[in-house]
Parts: C-alpha cells; sequence; structure tokens
C-alpha cells in the first residue's frame, strides 16, 4: 500500500500494530491488550484525517496509483460479458478510450470510458488516460450504436484532460469534443455518468453529459486542474492548494452547486481500501439511475436532459 502525505500518521500506527502483532507471535508475551489500544488509536486517527479532507488532498486521493481505473470497474460490474470494440472507422483507435458492450444485472449497457496505465509502459500506452480526437469519435460512433439499437450508454470518467499535442488539435481535438457534446444531448436512449477518478476540462466532459451524473466520493470535476489553474494565476505550481479550494472542484462542492445529481460513498480511506464494496455500490446507483430512467419515452428522455443542461450556470440575456 503507498500512503500519500497526509497519510503518514496512519502509516506509523499500521506499522506499529504489525510490530506488536510480530512479537505476539514469537514470543509468549500477551500484546492484546496493546494491539486493541492501537487498533482504536488507528481508527480514531483515520476517521478524523478521512472526514476532513481539504480539495487538494481529495485531488491526491482521486490519482492514488492502487485506486481501481475504468477497466477494474468494467471487470467487476460486467465479469465475463464485456466485448470491447475499437476504432472511430475514420483515423485509427485510441487506447485512452475504451467502450464496448456488456452486461451488468442482466441488462445490456454500452460502456464508455478513459483508462489510465497502471506503470510506466502501460501508461504510454494509454497516454495517461488522454484521449484525442479519435477517441472521442469512437466514443460517438459506439454511442451512436448504442442509439440505433436502443442500449443504454454507461460513461466512466477519469482523465487529467484530452491530449493538448499539436497532432490531437491539428485533427480537430475542439470539434470532435463539442460534436460529442451535441450529440449527448439529443442522444434518445439513457446515458448515466460516474466520475470515478479525475474529471478534468472537456477531456471528461467529451463523454460527460448524462441523465444521471454521479461522482463518487473521493473524486474532482472540474474546467482545469489545480496544477494548471495555479499555473496560469500565480505563474507557478506553488498555489495547487489554494488553486482546488477555489475551483470548488469536489464532488460536495458540485452536488451543492447542483452540477451532478448525486455523490457515491467510497470506503473509509479511499476507494482503493474496498474495492470490492467500491463496485458494489457503483452498479447499486447505476441500476438505480437506469431504472429511474427506463420508463422515460425518447422525447421526454432528450427533453429532460435538454432542460438540466440548460438550468445550470447563471446567465443574463
Amino acid at each position: 500500500m503507498e500512503y500519500l502525505d497526509f497519510e503518514l500518521p496512519i502509516k506509523e500506527l499500521e506499522d506499529q500494530l504489525d510490530k506488536c502483532q510480530i512479537i505476539g507471535q514469537e514470543s509468549n508475551v500477551d500484546v492484546s491488550a496493546t494491539c486493541k489500544q492501537i487498533e482504536k488509536k488507528l481508527e480514531e486517527t483515520k476517521k478524523n484525517i478521512y472526514k476532513n479532507l481539504t480539495a487538494w488532498q481529495r485531488v491526491q486521493l482521486s490519482r492514488h496509483p492502487s485506486r481501481p481505473y475504468t477497466m477494474d470497474h468494467i471487470r467487476a460490474l460486467c465479469g465475463d460479458t464485456f466485448l470491447e470494440l475499437f476504432g472511430d472507422r475514420s483515423f485509427k483507435d485510441d487506447k485512452a478510450m475504451v467502450g464496448g458492450l456488456g452486461k451488468i444485472d442482466g441488462q445490456s449497457f454500452m460502456i464508455i470510458g478513459q483508462q489510465k496505465g497502471y506503470n510506466t509502459k502501460t501508461r504510454q500506452y494509454r497516454n495517461f488516460g488522454m484521449a484525442n480526437p479519435e477517441g472521442y469519435r469512437k466514443a460517438l460512433r459506439l454511442m451512436k450504436m448504442a442509439e440505433k439499437f436502443g442500449i443504454p450508454v454507461l460513461t466512466l470518467l477519469d482523465t487529467p484532460g484530452a491530449y493538448p499535442g499539436l497532432e490531437a488539435e491539428e485533427r480537430g481535438q475542439g470539434e470532435a469534443i463539442a460534436r460529442n457534446i451535441f450529440e449527448m444531448i439529443r442522444l434518445k436512449v439513457p446515458i448515466i455518468t460516474v466520475v470515478v477518478g479525475e474529471g478534468a476540462s472537456g477531456g471528461a466532459l467529451g463523454i460527460g453529459v448524462g441523465d444521471r451524473v454521479y461522482m463518487l466520493e473521493n473524486t474532482w470535476y472540474s474546467v482545469i486542474s489545480p496544477e494548471s489553474c495555479s499555473s496560469i494565476l500565480w505563474r507557478s505550481w506553488e498555489y495547487k492548494e489554494q488553486a482546488a479550494e477555489a475551483l470548488k472542484l469536489t464532488s460536495y462542492d458540485m452536488k451543492k452547486l447542483k452540477l451532478i445529481d448525486e455523490i457515491i460513498p467510497e470506503p473509509l480511506g479511499g476507494a482503493h481500501y474496498d474495492r470490492a464494496t467500491t463496485f458494489k455500490t457503483v452498479q447499486q446507483y447505476i441500476m438505480k439511475g437506469f431504472n429511474e430512467l427506463k420508463m422515460l419515452s425518447e422525447t421526454e428522455l432528450v427533453e429532460q436532459r435538454m432542460d438540466k443542461y440548460s438550468k445550470m450556470g447563471e446567465f443574463k440575456e
């Protein structure tokens, strides 16, 4: 287990508990009372730390290397029923954007999401979860296929942003994302969106227009990352913590601003502490959202989705 800087007190107590248990096993000394005291203090420390997280600490948790990624969720939700589909039928297949058909609790879904890598080699292969234009065009192709066959769409968001390289811009990155938003607004099947990690900028919004939008508790969703915001406003990354607070990017901020529908609770310490519980909870919210939407007609779906996004933000005519 890797520990973040603010989790070091937890690491110290867990190390003490391990040593205490080893002493008890290797000698005839009764250390049960001492172990219980350490366990009690460990539980209290965890509660104090995780119930008072700052915005920046939640950003750090969303990037934890042990946190389940999109494909982890897909495998847990669909098991062996997931069939991955490839290519945008125009340029090439984007490895940062994954998609395909799968069954969750017996219901077919077209599942689309950004996938990060687990190590240096796979991170390069997946382009660190940053999709190119062909990734968004692949996603749109799969959504249109789902619409044709009346299959609901599930999108899983986890990206530091769309790929900002010159070649991506040359191939129409901005147009591809804008086209996805335009088409998703009027897609005639239910769309359920879950932010499972980072939800940065248009890179996330390109597959993030949904009838039901959920965020896992320790994730973030914003127009820009705290580091990039800090570098623009203060010409330095040193102010990323202040930027994170100012951006109002946590799940609680987004719920308060009515930009998402619900927050999916995580186990104490984050999704990586108890993956099985996390996957089960995510599945419950997905099926809950689908059951609320499946009774609506195509016209009602589109009208409610348009109305939902029209009400966001403040503006004057």
